[in-house]
């Protein structure tokens, strides 16, 4: 039995099988988790001014975000990493524990300072909630099946971005509840419902223990600090300094210093690395972390403009400004229902995400056209098509990347995609909010000096009477004060902000035009596992991983596939031992055991996959394409580690040699080195024992003649 040594993948545990009851036991653990990450962000959101003037650090309020921003954000590469070396299931229980313990202390906070510090410490938790969630999803079902269980991850994130706000806006508008502030029940509601989905995790949670030899990526960890930390903290304060402020300079160079220290340090550990480098060869890979980036500057624009839209203009509480957003919620849930039943049902999932993001792009340019004027209930039909857009687009992408990965690299390669697609909100987020309040100036004068000379206009400020300059210059800071006018008066305004966001919604679409060509690239792969969780079918053959990163590696995955397509349990290192056989194979068994050399044979037998009989003709020829790319790389490695123990044996030969030169006898040499040391080079090394073998049947060939 081998074991990994450091430089080599980890042992592969058994892929499990579970029933559907069984997978939704533990989807509920995990949608729980999720649900506490997804909706932290949009109830603190809309409660932060409240809490700020509580604690008397308006001025700060903007640091308790930026504190929670940049630990979750380099915390999920590192939860990804750690939990394809160590195991999900003590990574995913340690980040609820964080996540509950963070919001604790969030909730007796005397301080803004003290509030950024606990909100830090609960994005180190929110960090792994996400994608690990996603990742062990991934553990226990088939790509092929996997996208039906994932729309409910959607469903959680997207009911999470309209209940935030309604109860944010609950809870920040009490006074007291049980002698205590209101907002401080904000956080106070993620305990009982973290220490629930901890319970149902660690009852229900049970995965194959992974043992693994590995370094741990410090330099990578460090270095992805260094570059992250300066570029989200001026991504947050960069429109408060200004963007070509000294601050923001400092900030720029020691970001850039700092991702030239990261891909050093990523291509020093190799495969080790905490984002290795060989990943980024990958097709699948490239196009699905480009593509969620662009994905995220989108959809959290989106979501960071549209609510104020609703509160701003349409006069909407932030409750009801929750509610308003139910379209969305409406789209993301159908379209990701339609997304995994579409692509349990063909197997392909391409068309999914470039007809999402052909939707968005179509929903941000109807963004664009609404004004102040224009009727709530067509900007919930532009809300809908913006959530089928959503629906369609998130969940596939993590999927092509997972089937694309191999299984040994899952968590950092969906942690990866989430990372990319949080990294491209921040950006959104901060890009946008740029755009609105940089322009938002010109354009409400604008719209006052068209709006002046106008009777009505005229009118209804001398029967108002009060100081209109002051109070607009307050309304850019407190958007509240514009009830205090008329509704003539306070028109002109919301015309102005409305120009503002149009614009911003047509730099959205532009951005989300790249995102639809980028996603036109996305490769088509075949899924691994045609059937469903523990239904006896017969697996499919998997899709070659993107990225291999030695020779080596390809044999050992390609000799591996089958068993691991079956569910058996596979060891990868210095030898491969293909086990018993799995479940849900239409043979019952596949026997072997690994002879220590490279012959790939098994007591004899070759295993052919099984192929179902009612296969379209499709499908039937790309898994034979994947076969035959299986077989060339396993042919291609096996010369390879030949040409390797070659070389290595004449270096040992040479070695030998010069211990003879310096006066050492056979028997000296045999007492160091062993007796094999001074045996013929065919018979001390075992990948050449097929040298021996001829060379003793030529002599039995020659004895008999």
């Amino acid at each position: 039995m081998s074991t990994t040594t450091a430089g080599s993948s980890p042992a592969t545990p058994e892929a499990p099988v579970f029933t559907h009851r069984q997978i939704m036991a533990i989807l509920s653990g995990l949608l729980l988790g999720m649900f506490l990450g997804a909706l932290d962000q949009t109830i603190v959101s809309t409660a932060i001014r409240t809490i700020a003037d509580d604690l008397d650090g308006f001025s700060l309020q903007a640091w308790a975000t930026t504190a929670f921003l940049i630990t979750s954000t380099i915390s999920t590469p590192l939860y990804g990493k750690l939990s394809d070396m160590y195991g999900r299931r003590k990574f995913f229980i340690a980040a609820i524990l964080i996540f509950v313990v963070g919001s604790a202390l969030c909730g007796i906070s005397t301080s803004m300072y003290e509030l950024a510090g606990f909100r830090a410490l609960q994005g180190l938790g929110a960090g792994g909630l996400m994608s690990l969630a996603l990742t062990i999803i991934g553990d226990i079902v088939p790509p092929r099946e996997r996208a039906k269980y994932q729309a409910y991850f959607m469903m959680v994130f997207g009911t999470s971005s309209v209940l935030g706000p309604v109860a944010g806006g609950f809870f920040s508008g009490l006074d007291s509840l049980a002698g205590l502030a209101g907002w401080r029940w904000i956080f106070w509601l993620n305990v009982p419902i973290g220490a629930f989905a901890l319970l149902v995790v660690a009852k229900n949670l049970n995965l194959p223990k992974r043992s693994s030899h590995h370094r741990i990526d410090w330099p990578g960890a460090l270095t992805l600090v260094t570059c992250l930390v300066p570029l989200l903290i001026v991504a947050e304060q960069g429109r408060e300094w200004g963007w070509g402020d000294t601050k923001s300079v400092v900030c720029y160079v020691v970001g850039a210093v700092g991702l030239v220290l990261f891909v050093l340090a990523e291509r020093a550990y190799g495969d080790e690395a905490l984002l290795p480098l060989r990943m980024f060869r990958g097709r699948t890979f490239v196009v699905g972390s480009l593509g969620s980036f662009i994905l995220g500057m989108g959809m959290f624009g989106v979501f960071a403009i549209l609510p104020q839209y609703l509160q701003v203009v349409k006069d909407l509480s932030p409750t009801e400004g929750g509610l308003a957003m139910l379209p969305v919620v409406v789209g993301i849930m159908s379209g990701s229902m339609f997304s995994g039943r579409f692509i349990a049902r063909t197997g392909t999932y391409k068309v999914l995400p470039v007809v999402g993001t052909g939707l968005m792009v179509v929903a941000l340019f109807l963004f664009s056209r609404v004004n102040a004027d224009t009727p709530i209930w067509q900007t919930m039909i532009v809300m809908l098509i913006m959530g089928w857009g959503l629906g369609g687009n998130m969940q596939p992408v993590i999927l092509a990347v997972q089937n694309a990965a191999q299984r040994s690299e899952l968590g950092v390669a969906t942690s990866s995609v989430t990372f990319f697609r949080q990294m491209g909100g921040t950006l959104g987020t901060a890009v946008f909010l740029s755009i609105l309040f940089s322009t938002l100036g010109e354009k409400v004068s604008s719209s006052y000096a068209a709006a002046g000379r106008t009777p009505e206009f005229g009118a209804a400020l001398r029967s108002w009477g009060g100081d209109l300059q002051a109070t607009l210059a307050q309304a850019t800071d407190n958007t509240s004060v514009l009830q205090q006018l008329p509704r003539v008066l306070a028109h002109p305004f919301k015309v102005g902000f409305t120009d503002s966001t149009s614009l911003i919604y047509l730099v959205a679409a532009l951005v989300m035009v790249t995102g639809f060509v980028t996603m036109l690239f996305l490769p088509s792969l075949p899924l691994k596992g045609a059937g469903g969780p523990a239904q006896g079918g017969a697996p499919q053959a998997p899709a070659q991983a993107e990225g291999e990163p030695t020779a080596a590696r390809s044999a050992v995955q390609a000799a591996a596939a089958p068993a691991e397509a079956a569910g058996a349990p596979v060891e990868t290192g210095t030898t491969v031992a293909a086990g018993t056989a799995s479940r849900g194979t239409s043979d019952g068994t596949l026997n072997g055991t690994s002879n220590g050399t490279s012959n790939g044979t098994s007591n004899g037998t070759s295993h052919r996959a099984t192929v179902p009989g009612a296969m379209a003709p499709g499908e039937l020829a790309e898994r034979l394409r994947s076969g035959v790319q299986q077989a060339k790389a396993a042919q291609q490695a096996m010369e390879d580690l030949a040409a390797e123990a070659a070389r290595r044996e004449a270096e040992f030969d040479a070695a030998v040699e010069n211990l003879r030169d310096l006066g050492l006898d056979e028997a000296s040499i045999e007492a160091a080195l062993g007796e094999e040391a001074a045996a013929p080079r065919g018979g001390r090394h075992a990948g050449a024992g097929h040298v021996a073998d001829e060379a003793a049947a030529r002599e039995e060939l020659g004895a008999q003649n």
